[in-house]
């Protein structure tokens, strides 16, 4: 006598399904970059450079001037547009997204020179990194004033909250361009948080701060990844910050891939002690 068969419940086979999904995305790479080669007319600002991040970790991303950090980070966000390579973010290419369309995807940054909106507010600083939730507010304001006013409210709440987590809650209402530059990193770091990302790029966010700011500042780094469950690139140039907060550690030079690892795996490196740490006497 033939057994009967067992008849298939759509519901818990598409349960299954997106189980699986997530797992399959969970062991992926937040961001996975294949060699990716950007050239501005004759220079060859990168190189078939590779280098992934993993879900939760804080990789380091260092070398001289000229090696290609920023250059890399402009890729990510499509500022600049790999000729040859593949970037992608939790296995879904972005190399050809639309600048605007970044943000969206969960990717947030902070440059170099600080961006700061001199005449608002602190709060209405980092309530800009939320735009993107924001988008066509006059037509919806028009449309639905109600539902406008309370999306602005949630977004301010939330701006607000941030503030408090990173030390800044008392600024909340002072001009942006009267803090010092130190506290316009923080707050520049605030406006990316509002975004919610899933991958942070920090920009030697580091710089101009003193020995003990840098300290400070590592810690609360360290605490924005677990609370927020971040991954995190950082391109720095203070090798103690790099050496203690990072998991692991890529280093370009000359636009190329010279080392990647953990920590102790570079800081005795010879190819990158001769091309970027140098020696201690």
């Amino acid at each position: 006598m033939e057994t009967p068969r067992k008849r298939l419940d759509p519901r818990r086979a598409w349960e299954e399904c997106v189980a699986v999904q997530k797992h399959m995305n969970a062991s992926l790479p937040v961001l996975a970059a294949e060699g990716v080669s950007v050239r501005f007319g004759g220079v060859q600002a990168l190189d078939d450079v590779s280098l992934d991040v993993g879900d939760g970790e804080i990789c380091g991303l260092i070398g001289p001037n000229g090696a290609g950090k920023t250059t890399f980070l402009n890729a990510i966000t499509c500022l600049s547009r790999p000729q040859r390579g593949s970037i992608q973010l939790s296995g879904r290419t972005i190399s050809n997204a639309a600048v605007r369309d970044i943000i969206g995807l969960g990717i947030a940054r902070t440059f170099q020179n600080v961006g700061v909106y001199g005449s608002l507010s602190v709060l209405e600083n980092v309530m800009l990194g939320a735009h993107h939730k924001m988008g066509g507010k006059v037509v919806r304001a028009l449309l639905n004033p109600v539902g406008a006013w309370a999306e602005e409210k949630t977004v301010r709440r939330q701006a607000e909250a941030i503030l408090d987590e990173l030390g800044m809650a008392a600024l909340s209402a002072a001009r942006a361009d009267s803090l010092p530059y130190p506290l316009q990193k923080r707050m520049e770091i605030a406006r990316a948080l509002a975004a919610e990302p899933r991958l942070l790029l920090l920009d030697e966010p580091a710089g101009g701060l003193t020995h003990g700011e840098v300290s400070e500042f590592g810690r609360l780094i360290d605490a924005i990844r677990h609370n927020r469950k971040l991954s995190i690139l950082l391109i720095e140039h203070h090798m103690g910050l790099v050496m203690s907060l990072c998991d692991r550690i890529h280093v370009f030079h000359l636009g190329r891939n010279l080392a990647s690892g953990r920590p102790e795996e570079i800081r005795t490196n010879e190819a990158v002690i001769a091309a970027y740490l140098g020696r201690s006497e």
